[in-house]
């Protein structure tokens, strides 16, 4: 496998992020005239990245109301994901089946000796066996890319940043801090101002992040399964499945999304604009040229 530079584009996640989180505490610190806020806000980034860090597996697995399966119970997909895993000489992550017929994958956990492969019993279903191969493979990469914690701990720091906003806009309307800094409503603008951009801006730096992820683990996952071409046919019957029988956007299932193969709540995302997956069409795009890079 190729290196994608995943610890470079970690450091600027998290740069970028915590930034945006000690600029909020630093202007309500300027606002209040209190600097406790600063550290307020850095602790907040540090107590996040832990949770995240410790519980990102269970969050996901609860979220879609998945189970562990045994060999017994999955033979298939235990024998491909033991051959995939082999095959990257990585461990093998634990298997899940979420009881959902709308057709998606995901994998979670914070290393790959405390990860685990989710998929739903729609994908099983819709999928044929070549198509589940080379979705298992792209989930696996996501797994050994260490894609999981960086992708988690970005949309807890975001949810934070997003919560902070909405307290900021609260407080601006509503009054509060000091009120030499509020002639001219300076002081509110400004705050209404951070209530706005950062949210905005923490949303693009996880959707930047994200979407370079997919597009890596697409390209690693086809490499390991050697079959680019049964994932573009997964991702195209994928979206159309979704489409047809979408999740309901609940506040679980929006903050483990950005962990899915695909984008799982079809049309019913107001948050579109702000997708943290790529289009399919692009995916499917590259991946045709990865395969005649391969001589496919």
């Amino acid at each position: 496998m190729h290196k994608h530079y995943n610890g470079l584009k970690t450091a600027a996640l998290f740069g970028g992020i915590f930034g945006l989180l000690l600029l909020v505490g630093a202007g309500l610190a300027s606002y209040t005239n209190n600097s406790t806020y600063i550290l307020v806000f850095a602790l907040i980034g540090l107590g996040t990245t832990f949770y995240s860090y410790w519980n990102s597996d269970k969050l996901a697995i609860r979220a879609m109301g998945a189970q562990p399966v045994s060999p017994e119970q999955a033979p298939w997909l235990y024998q491909t994901i033991q051959e995939l895993s082999a095959r990257a000489n990585q461990p093998m992550p634990r298997l899940y089946v979420s009881p959902t017929m709308s057709p998606n994958a995901f994998a979670t956990g914070r290393n790959p000796n405390h990860a685990a492969v989710c998929v739903t019993q729609g994908i099983t279903q819709l999928l044929d066996e070549r198509e589940l191969r080379a979705v298992l493979g792209h989930e696996l990469m996501h797994v050994y890319n260490r894609d999981i914690l960086t992708s988690s701990v970005a949309a807890a720091i975001a949810g934070v940043i997003s919560t902070i906003g909405q307290m900021l806009s609260f407080g601006a309307m509503f009054g509060g801090g000091r009120s030499d800094d509020r002639e001219g409503g300076g002081g509110v603008l400004g705050m209404l101002a951070a209530a706005f951009i950062a949210p905005l801006a923490a949303s693009v730096i996880q959707m930047a992040i994200s979407r370079t992820r997919e597009f890596d683990a697409d390209e690693d996952g086809s490499e390991l399964t050697g079959d680019p071409l049964a994932l573009a046919s997964a991702l195209a019957k994928i979206e159309n499945g979704v489409a047809h029988a979408p999740l309901p956007p609940t506040k679980d299932m929006v903050n483990a999304s950005h962990m899915m193969i695909a984008n799982p709540f079809g049309g019913l995302d107001v948050r579109q604009a702000f997708s943290t997956h790529p289009s399919t069409a692009d995916r499917i795009m590259r991946l045709e040229q990865q395969a005649q890079r391969m001589g496919q």
